[in-house]
């Protein structure tokens, strides 16, 4: 299980917007830090590995979990530059 420094509540937003709003928490962060995007829209499961490798962060894993209103994705990126 990977740990996050940071939290990211994208529920009930659909693509491009996780991705948007990760794009701008990852700059609060400092460099080595875990962001934690959590979501509750499968395009995260494509969108996120491919955020990842053109901005240059690591994308650390992906996690799924069964909830009351549906599936819940948790995507771990390290801030990398």
């Amino acid at each position: 299980m990977v740990q996050a420094d940071i939290k990211l509540d994208t529920l009930g937003y659909f693509c491009p917007m996780p991705i948007i709003l990760t794009s701008k928490k990852i700059k609060e962060l400092a460099l080595g830090q875990v962001l934690e995007v959590i979501s509750d829209d499968e395009g995260i499961k494509k969108d996120m590995p491919a955020w990842c490798e053109s901005t240059g962060h690591e994308m650390m894993g992906l996690e799924e979990e069964q909830a009351k209103s549906g599936r819940i994705y948790k995507a771990f990126v390290k801030k990398t530059k």
